[in-house]
């Protein structure tokens, strides 16, 4: 939790929530240790496509289908979401969610791993979600940026990794030291690349919100 426990509790409290359907996948989520996004990612994803409506979505991580299915919901009745997602025993748990949600017309799932799959996209894409192996943001990031329409955003979750990106290389267990110096390279490019224009929030755990400059 990056933000303090008490506040971050506070405005949950005042949260609307969501839909039956997607309640129920999310306490599914929480029984079975399967990740996915945090309410206060939820929130601010409600937010984002409100505000941009977008018509065309790509999101690198599917999991369950649960963000592929809050973004189908909040985002205008006539967007189309391409997901990707590459473990294999969580594709027909996506599949089977977006078939009982009425949605398998409106979402597609690309099956395979990201780096292949999105050299073979053609985008533009108004809106990209990654949620993806946290090490392989800075790999995606060029065919990401290409796929992006001029003032399209782009959303990254688990930026912060609790924390851990302030920490020293050498202060993060040995594990983790390839993840956190991607991620920081990673944030570094968001930051500095000149067709970005991005903010780091310390929503969930991390969340970076990008505009491509025209």
């Amino acid at each position: 939790m990056i933000t303090e426990e008490r506040i971050s509790t506070f405005i949950h409290s005042l949260d609307t929530g969501n839909t039956p359907f997607l309640d129920e996948l999310e306490q599914y989520a929480v029984r079975e240790n399967v990740p996915i996004i945090r309410p206060q990612v939820q929130s601010l994803l409600r937010l984002l496509l409100a505000v941009r409506k977008p018509v065309n979505i790509l999101e690198v991580g599917t999991a369950i289908g649960f963000s592929a299915l809050l973004m189908s919901e909040y985002g205008p009745e006539e967007c189309r979401i391409t997901t990707i997602e590459k473990y294999e025993k969580r594709i027909p748990l996506a599949k089977e969610n977006f078939r009982r949600a009425g949605k398998q017309d409106q979402i597609t799932l690309l099956e395979g791993d990201a780096l292949e799959l999105l050299k073979e996209l053609t985008g533009p894409y108004d809106f990209i979600f990654m949620d993806a192996a946290k090490g392989q943001y800075i790999y995606f990031l060029p065919d990401i940026l290409r796929l992006l329409a001029p003032g399209g955003l782009l959303v990254s979750d688990n930026v912060l990794q609790d924390g851990d990106i302030l920490e020293s290389r050498y202060a993060v267990i040995r594990r983790n030291r390839t993840i956190h110096s991607r991620m920081r390279e990673y944030l570094y490019e968001l930051k500095h690349n000149d067709r970005l224009q991005t903010d780091i929030l310390p929503v969930g755990d991390g969340v970076t919100v990008s505009v491509r400059i025209n």
